[in-house]
Order: C-alpha cells, then structure tokens, then sequence
C-alpha cells in the first residue's frame, strides 16, 4: 500500500482507523511453509489472539492455516469462520474443566497445561486425544510479560514434574497424541529456540503414541528500519533437519506444528491517526492525536516502539515531536520521535499494528473502537464497521424509573 491508498482510505472510512494488507500476510505464511519445506509433515496454526477479525481468519483458512485458540469464545468464532474442528487447536490457560469439556464437545484438538486438570480429565476421559504442553523453563528475549516458558511462568507443565505427568497418564490410561511448548516472544537468538527444542524432544520420548510436537512461535518481527528479527530460513534449515532426525529415531512420521500469529500479521497492519493538535510546550512539541491506548496500547504496556510516518507529508522536513492521545490519563505513543513536518489535520500512520493491536482494544473512556480495513487486490473491504452510541448502550440496562434516586 502507498501513502496515497491509505489517505484514501481514512478518507473513505474516517479515522482512527485499522488497515490489513493481504498480500503481506499471504508472503509471512509462504515464507514460514517455505522455511520447513523439508519436513514431510507440516502444520501452520495461526493464534487467533494477535488479530481475531473473521474476515482474516478467512483468508487464512483459505491459506490451509488450522488455529491456535486460548479461549471457548475463540473456538467458537473458528468454527463460525469455516475451520473445521479438526484443525482448531485448544491450548488454555487456567480455565476451568468445565470450559475444557466444553471444548472437547466441539470436536477441537484439547492442550491441557497443568496437573491438576490433566488428571481430572483422564480420569473422566482416557480415551481422548490430548495434547500435554510443557514449560521448558527457557528465556526466548523479548518484554518480560510476553516471554512465557521462564521457570516462574504460570504456562506448561514443569519438565521437572515429567515423573509426575507420567504417572497420571499411566494411571488414567490417557491417549497423548501430541507435546507441545511456547517460549513466548520475541526469539532473538535461534540458538535458544532449538535448545528449548531439545526439550520438547527429550520429553517426548516418555510417550509411545505421539502423532505430533507444537514447537509454539514467538517469531520476532522488525519494528524498524535494519531491526533484528528471527532469522526463519536459518531456523528452518537446523530444525527441519533435526526434527526429521528425531522422527527417525522414534520410529514415526509426526507432523511438526507452529502457532504464529504475530509474524504471520504484525507487519500487515497499519493504524491510521489524525492529528488534532499541535501544541508547543516549554520544552516539548506535542502531537495530540483523535486516538489513546484505548485503540493502541502495546507502546504504554509493552513498551513496544511502532514507527509513526506522517503520509499526508512524507517528505517533509524532519522535526521531533512526541505523539500522544486523548484519553485522560498519560497515553505518549512516541518521545520526541523525528516525522516529517505535522500540521493539524495530518494524518499519521503506525507500522506493525496487525498483531495485539485492534484485539487489546477497549471503549476505555467511553470513546468509540475503530473500524478495521482489508486492503485486497488493490480494493479497500471494510471487515469491521466503526462503532456507534449505540454499540456502547447496547448491553447495559438503566435503573426501572422507580428504582432511580
């Protein structure tokens, strides 16, 4: 997409605005099958939490994409997307077993991560595939809140609690059909990931009966011009090769399964802003923009940077300007970020906004979430309609006029 398309695009559909380029997330997916095309069996999921419009589930599941769910409600919006249950993948986190059994109803593949729920589970249900996922206890990088496989994270099953985890399955007589872990993100060094590999290999070894390993994701992506990203080629190539030797030495052709959802839509997504003022302060140009962490919230909880360009002055004169929004409370998405030149009425535009973005959004300060865009063979489709007064009254009840004070 140029400057110009998205211009029209906030034109046509006003701002603040989402946009999803297809074509980048079709070329992240064939980069990804590309990479581990020497292994006989492979499975992408896309985790549905980074960016869970049914419109891009679509055009994924059209891809050959299964998915990665963490919640009933994600489930249910796969299946109501056109997944097969079959190729939906259930992996929670301490929800109760009554969700879990719910799930298993729908036909969906169950990840089960702790304990206590494993055994109560197959004690009711041995004859259930299930999948076990495992905390390596390895450090992947990246912001503390998002790396998920350290030895105090509440995810997985402790690999030094395997004695443990045998035990019940043997006790239960349940049917593992699958090992799974996730490091969490953002992989900086491929060393780690295949350590953590190793992991995953050794612990399947306690099973005779696996049909596949989910090796998890945590892809990192470049947030910047000449930013480090996960190398995928030279990951592809170690771990195919590895991976295939195992399945030799188990005696089995598995399929190997990954879960991206970041590297598979971060890229493809640009958040559209205007700015409404510029306001010079004793030491600080600031640019007030019509959004808040309530549309945009990564930056303040993850500390995460998105470059910011100004497309309706893209070559203007560089000057350093802090970004900011509108809600009432502290919302700065840049310090004293070089854009080009700003005025009023400009509009901005924030790169990798497709993952964590729209589906970390809130109606925080009673302001409107923004409409969403798929930008498809060179046509704007609207995917999400701009919410209204009447989306935010739609589910609270006033008091009866008798009941008022």
């Amino acid at each position: 997409m140029q400057p110009k398309d998205l211009l029209q695009l906030s034109e046509q559909f006003g701002s603040p605005l989402y946009v999803y380029d297809a074509d980048k997330i079709k070329s992240q997916y064939n980069r990804l099958t590309k990479a581990f095309s020497k292994v006989e069996k492979l499975r992408i999921n896309y985790a549905m939490k980074a960016l869970s419009n049914v419109a891009i589930l679509q055009l994924l599941e059209g891809m050959g994409s299964g998915l990665d769910t963490v919640s009933i409600q994600e489930v249910q919006l796969g299946l109501h997307a056109g997944y097969a249950p079959e190729r939906i993948f259930y992996t929670p986190n301490g929800v109760s077993l009554e969700e879990i059994e719910e799930v298993y109803a729908l036909g969906v593949q169950i990840n089960i991560d702790n304990l206590s729920i494993l055994e109560q589970f197959g004690a009711k249900h041995p004859n259930v595939p299930v999948c076990i996922r495992i905390n390596p206890h390895v450090m992947a990088g990246g912001n503390a809140n998002i790396s998920v496989g350290h030895i105090d994270s509440k995810f997985g099953i402790s690999v030094h609690q395997l004695p443990h985890l045998v035990r019940i399955v043997e006790n239960t007589k349940m049917n593992i059909v699958g090992i799974h872990m996730h490091t969490g993100s953002d992989i900086l060094d491929i060393e780690v990931f295949l350590y953590a590999a190793e992991i995953l290999f050794d612990a399947a070894r306690h099973f005779k009966d696996l049909e596949f390993l989910d090796f998890g994701s945590g892809f990192k992506v470049p947030y910047k011009k000449d930013d480090i990203e996960t190398d995928i080629e030279e990951l592809g190539k170690k771990l195919s090769k590895r991976f295939n030797d195992f399945c030799v030495e188990y005696g089995k052709n598995l399929t190997l399964i990954f879960e991206p959802g970041k590297f598979l839509v971060s890229e493809a997504g640009q958040f559209l802003a205007k700015v409404n003022v510029i306001k010079q302060t004793t030491s600080t140009v600031f640019a007030g923009i019509d959004s808040g962490f309530n549309h945009l919230i990564r930056p303040m909880f993850y500390g995460s940077s998105h470059h910011i360009e100004n497309i309706s002055n893209p070559k203007g004169k560089e000057r350093f300007y802090s970004v900011v929004g509108y809600i009432c409370e502290t919302d700065t998405f840049a310090n004293n970020r070089r854009i080009s030149e700003l005025k009023e009425g400009d509009i901005l535009s924030f790169k990798n906004a497709g993952a964590y973005c729209y589906s970390m959004a809130s109606n925080y300060n009673s302001r409107y979430r923004p409409a969403e865009v798929l930008w498809m063979n060179g046509k704007g489709h609207l995917i999400r309609a701009h919410e209204t007064f009447e989306d935010l009254l739609k589910n609270q009840i006033p008091l009866p006029v008798q009941e008022k004070v």
